[in-house]
């Protein structure tokens, strides 16, 4: 079909359609789903079993080797990690993408893992507790906040959250609320131990008293004429006193007491708490509220604002409500800016054609990007894209680009119509003799970017969306171009008599030149390698990257003491350590959890492992600018005045990746040849300046051991299991009951008092209650002796296999990658024993697996854009000329990173990427050119040189647009590596492509310059 002739002469059509696109992008425009980050799916599941008492060792040889043998039975899994700590088993499973492309195949998926971990919990050993399962692993809390409240409990402001948190959970788009730094209220039932032993009771009896006073028992129903009315006595315990009031009888002599006569009743936090979240030094309840997927960030963040707008005169007078991270907020500051950057794109280059194709020509290609943007959006929600910092990114990527077919189109009619042609037979002519060349072109040219499309990881997943994006704007282009271009042509170019006025002196200049380096052909190419040659060579001078740094105004401080290091000793030190972080300037305030980390509350977020030696604080900045400075003046204090601690002091990364920047994990079967193998890396790092080094698995932790003397203890009628009951209910205290409160079921614990809890030395002065003797048996009758030893607090795997990861993040100042290479040979050197070996992770495991993904896909996206241009010239030498101007790109692009200092990061490799499928669709435009002249029978010299110059001015308007497009990238850390590629590379390489793409035609096609008489325009 004729879509040229068509558009012009169903004129009325083409303007409803012209409308109706305009339309359908506004409304794109408004109805797009919007988001900081691309949406991709976390693949990883939780399984956490708690082993109360039990070792890190034992943990791992009873529950996590259990656990993992079940998950790895499952089809599609692509690793599963373990932590195997004191008490507690973590096992994390992620599959791969492949086998779970969508969330209902990632469902099912956790629907078999579910089945695999319920069959194996007989497999267990007796005192593990049932598998908990976490498959919300990957929920973003879009919106976090912090609830405090001035002389209110801790207690008082999570009943208001929890009020909060019914309320918000029913606004439109909100898919969950949680509460997060929530300490659990506990009723305690304290007494001296000698004052029990005294009257010969023991916990187990309050504890039957307790259970039958507050079980929720049935007690039936009876007929009562027409009516059968329920028996159903209210709780017997009610109220702290009515615990106190509870009647204790001793069964040895049957004297009885209230148990506020032996302990004292009080309510309390559990003790210790397992984490705590303050704001600003204040004791605080986080509130996280998650999006619907798929839903609208910023519509959902404005409607839950709205409510609890709605509910501020409900607050309770000195509650108040601040801001940790309001996704909403920042998505619709960045996508505003976007816009502001897509709007100054958009006048660039208007700008630019207007200046250099006059004014009509510049309207009619400003009319045509702004119809080809606003499909391109339509396009873009139909396919159900969203926009966030990746699409948006690469609609400015596309936006130069989207006039290269257009500038054909109306270049080429431009030209006929000054020659006197009425433009309508002149723009359907060009159409028809351009469009599939124009078609070949476009589909090479987001063929260029199909490698990140189709990339196989997570980081292919997180940008892929730049090729499918850039793929409904080029080929939306091109079809403006053949279809509603000429009838714009036929609205603005009027037609004119023919005009013979010759070339101007760029152009007359360009065809010397060119005639010259024909002439030397062989002197040209020579240069053209040479200069190749100096960029490989000044390759080493690029830094190395991965993803940049964010521009979020926080930054964060990750804090360490020794494993088993008591949670309040870990409170006082961030305490003070966010104290002095409010003290400096720029600060604006602090967000401290201890015991683990944040909630989730951005997509690239991961917290830290639970721990009571750990906590975080996000530090809230005025601009993140201040961030450069402040982070070695936190870590330098820190480091100074904790000398006992770990600290890490990091900005967040735009892009997946996170973590420490250089991590070298070794595999064995022995965990002390590992630790030694890590400690010998983590000196290597240390010699080399390295900062916060550590390992995954912490330092050993001492370890109280009781030595039993099991034939007393039989004697006695004791076992080891009493024995050790019987120390934790001393140290811990003992769970004798349940204390029901409205929705919440309160543990209570009967503990002795604190001075007794604490000191050591009273472990000797423990007496354990004998049922077989009904007495108490004094503890070192049954414990030869106390000794202190050292454990593995926590054991890690990768597959099965043990192993542990030392750790390093080079100093302010200094790259990552300078740091990796200075430290990578030692340890490569390192001698590793039989059955041992070692991998790098860190930003360099994250880039390689990147980099891979990559490599995978891109002998396909390759191969396609060969196959392309092989079917569009049905030759061998015209493609072969096109993919040997290629690597030109390479120069401009090492010269610019090198001089700029630009890392090369992987949005950099993208535009490597990109440059290659423009470069071809200039060549193909070019070589199709010189083809069409010599098969009408021009003389092969002044048809090469004739399609070289006639293409000058649309190759060059193209580059030009395409190159001051993305300017406004270089003040975007995420695009700057990618538009400093862009302009570098295609600014040289398009300089060199219009000289050496004829030089190599005259070559293959052994086109002889002939004298050194100049070839004339015609």
């Amino acid at each position: 079909m004729d879509l040229a002739r068509f558009a012009i002469e169903k004129r009325l059509i083409s303007a409803l359609a012209t409308i109706l696109i305009l339309f359908g992008g506004y409304f794109a425009y408004t109805a797009l789903p919007r988001f900081e980050d691309p949406e991709f799916i976390i693949r990883t599941a939780q399984i956490v079993t708690p082993y109360p008492g039990a070792s890190a060792e034992e943990v791992a040889d009873e529950v996590t080797e259990v656990v993992e043998n079940a998950l790895q039975q499952l089809a599609g899994v692509k690793e599963v990690k373990s932590i195997s700590m004191s008490g507690r088993s973590q096992v994390t499973v992620e599959f791969t993408i492949a086998s779970t492309k969508n969330r209902d195949q990632l469902a099912q998926k956790f629907t078999q893992m579910r089945a695999k971990v319920s069959d194996v919990q007989g497999s267990l050993p007796p005192n593990a507790l049932t598998s908990q399962i976490f498959d919300d692993y990957g929920d973003v809390y879009a919106l976090y906040f912090a609830i405090t409240g001035e002389g209110y409990s801790l207690s008082e402001i999570y009943e208001y959250g929890k009020d909060l948190q019914r309320e918000l959970v029913i606004v439109e788009g909100v898919s969950k609320v949680v509460l997060s730094g929530v300490q659990n209220e506990v009723i305690f039932v304290e007494y001296e131990p000698a004052r029990l032993i005294e009257l010969g009771l023991a916990p187990t009896q309050v504890a039957g008293l307790l259970e039958g006073q507050n079980l929720v028992t049935p007690a039936g129903s009876l007929s009562a004429g027409p009516a059968r009315l329920t028996v159903r006595a209210p709780a017997a315990v009610d109220s702290i006193a009515a615990i106190e009031n509870l009647v204790l009888v001793n069964p040895q002599n049957g004297a009885s007491y209230r148990l506020r006569d032996i302990a004292t009743v009080r309510r309390g936090y559990e003790d210790p708490p397992t984490s705590m979240l303050f704001r600003n030094g204040k004791p605080a309840i986080g509130l996280g509220i998650s999006n619907n997927i798929g839903g609208n960030v910023v519509n959902m963040g404005d409607k839950v604002k709205a409510r609890m707008d709605a509910l501020i005169s409900e607050r309770p007078i000195g509650i108040e409500i601040e801001t940790i991270s309001d996704q909403s907020s920042s998505v619709r500051a960045s996508v505003n800016d976007f816009v502001m950057n897509v709007v100054l794109a958009l006048a660039i280059v208007v700008g630019t054609l207007l200046v250099f194709m006059g004014l009509r020509s510049g309207l009619l290609m400003g009319g045509i990007l702004l119809v080809t943007v606003a499909g391109t959006l339509l396009g873009m929600y139909f396919y159900g894209l969203d926009m966030q910092r990746i699409s948006l990114g690469a609609l400015i990527i596309a936006l130069g680009m989207l006039v290269d077919n257009a500038i054909v189109v109306v270049e080429g009619t431009l030209v006929r119509v000054q020659k006197g042609e009425d433009p309508a037979p002149a723009s359907i002519a060009v159409v028809n003799q351009t469009k599939w060349p124009l078609l070949g072109g476009t589909i090479v040219g987001f063929l260029a970017f199909s490698p990140i499309g189709f990339s196989p990881d997570n980081t292919g997943e997180y940008a892929g969306s730049l090729f499918w994006t850039v793929s409904i704007a080029l080929l939306f282009s091109w079809l403006v171009a053949i279809w509603l271009t000429p009838y714009f042509c036929t609205l603005l170019l009027k037609p004119g008599k023919a005009d013979e006025k010759g070339e101007n002196f760029i152009l007359r200049g360009y065809r010397r030149f060119l005639h010259l380096a024909i002439r030397i052909r062989w002197v040209t190419i020579a240069i053209v390698v040479g200069l190749f040659v100096s960029a490989v060579a000044m390759f080493s001078m690029v830094p190395p990257g991965f993803f940049p740094a964010s521009t979020r105004t926080q930054f964060v401080v990750d804090y360490f003491l020794p494993e088993g290091a008591d949670i309040e000793l870990t409170r006082q030190h961030m305490t003070e350590i966010s104290e002095h972080a409010r003290s400096l300037p720029g600060v604006t305030g602090t967000n401290t959890t201890v015991g683990g980390g944040h909630l989730r509350f951005m997509l690239t977020y991961e917290a830290g492992d639970p721990s009571s030696a750990y906590g975080q604080i996000l530090v809230d900045v005025e601009e993140y600018r201040q961030i450069a400075d402040l982070i070695p003046q936190m870590q330098n204090w820190i480091d100074e005045r904790f000398p006992a601690g770990n600290a890490k002091v990091w900005k967040f990364l735009l892009g997946p990746g996170g973590g420490a920047k250089i991590e070298a994990r070794f595999y064995g079967p022995d965990a002390i040849v590992l630790r030694e193998l890590a400690g010998a890396a983590k000196e290597v790092m240390a010699e080399k300046g390295a900062i916060a080094i550590k390992d995954d698995w912490e330092a050993m932790r001492p370890v109280i051991r009781p030595v039993i003397n099991i034939e007393n203890a039989r004697r006695l009628g004791l076992s080891q299991g009493d024995i050790l009951t019987a120390v934790n209910g001393h140290l811990v205290g003992t769970q004798i009951g349940i204390y029901r409160e409205a929705e919440e079921l309160r543990p209570i614990v009967m503990r002795p008092f604190g001075r007794a809890r604490d000191d050591a030395a009273k472990l000797q002065d423990v007496q354990i209650f004998s049922n077989s003797a009904g007495a108490y048996v004094p503890i070192a009758q049954v414990v030869d002796r106390f000794e202190l030893v050292f454990e593995n607090s926590r054991l890690r795997r990768f597959d099965r296999s043990l192993a542990i990861t030392a750790q390093s993040d080079p100093p302010q100042g200094m790259l990552s990658g300078d740091l990796f290479e200075a430290v990578r040979g030692p340890v490569d050197a390192m001698t590793l024993p039989p059955g041992y070996w070692m991998t790098w992770e860190g930003e360099y495991g994250s880039s390689s697996e990147a980099n891979e993904g990559l490599a995978a896909t891109m002998p396909i996206g390759i191969g396609a854009m060969v196959v392309v241009v092989l079917l569009l010239f049905n030759a061998i030498r015209q493609p072969l000329i096109i993919w040997l101007t290629v690597p030109l790109a390479l120069i401009g692009v090492i010269w610019g990173l090198a001089l700029s200092g630009t890392a090369l990061e992987f949005m950099a490799i993208l535009g490597i990427l990109s440059l290659a499928g423009m470069l071809i669709k200039n060549a193909i435009v070019l070589i199709d050119e010189t083809d069409s002249q010599i098969g009408a029978g021009k003389e092969r010299m002044r048809a090469v040189i004739d399609a070289a110059v006639s293409r000058v001015r649309p190759v060059s308007l193209g580059v030009l647009t395409t190159v001051l497009g993305v300017i406004p990238l270089l003040w975007d850390p995420f695009f700057k590596s990618l538009a400093v590629v862009i302009i570098c590379g295609l600014s040289f390489a398009t300089l060199l492509t219009l000289i050496v793409v004829p030089v190599l035609y005259t070559v293959f096609f052994r086109i002889s310059p002939g004298a050194d008489a100049e070839v004339p325009a015609e």
